[in-house]
């Protein structure tokens, strides 16, 4: 069955930077619009970013100039970098694959915590 694994997430202090990783399994990745989404407590999730198969990306405004979202299609993986965080960034994050044509080809991983404070 596909897999996304997450991992990264940890405990970092206001300014600091985490690098999350996805690996993805049983997928034919370079077919897949990739995406980091999170969910903070008590609030709905929502999207961070987004890679196309082409390399195009998007941002939620929070996230811009901080984030960055990349993909190795060779390690079926894809990555968020986060500098400069902030305590409101805290939350779990969540990869997830869309298909780019098959609608129902949807899979998430299981989540990561981040978690920024001093």
């Amino acid at each position: 069955q596909v897999q996304l694994v997450e991992s990264g997430g940890n405990l970092v202090q206001p300014g600091g930077s985490l690098r999350l990783s996805c690996a993805a399994s049983r997928i034919s990745f370079s077919f897949y619009v990739m995406a980091w989404y999170r969910q903070a407590p008590g609030k709905q999730r929502e999207l961070v970013a987004t890679i196309t198969t082409g390399d195009s990306t998007n941002y939620a405004e929070s996230a811009k100039g901080r984030f960055t979202i990349s993909r190795d299609n060779a390690k079926n993986t894809v990555y968020l970098q986060m500098n400069d965080l902030k305590p409101e960034d805290t939350a779990v994050y969540y990869c997830n694959a869309a298909h780019r044509s098959i609608t129902s080809f949807n899979y998430w991983g299981q989540g990561t915590q981040v978690t920024v404070s001093s």
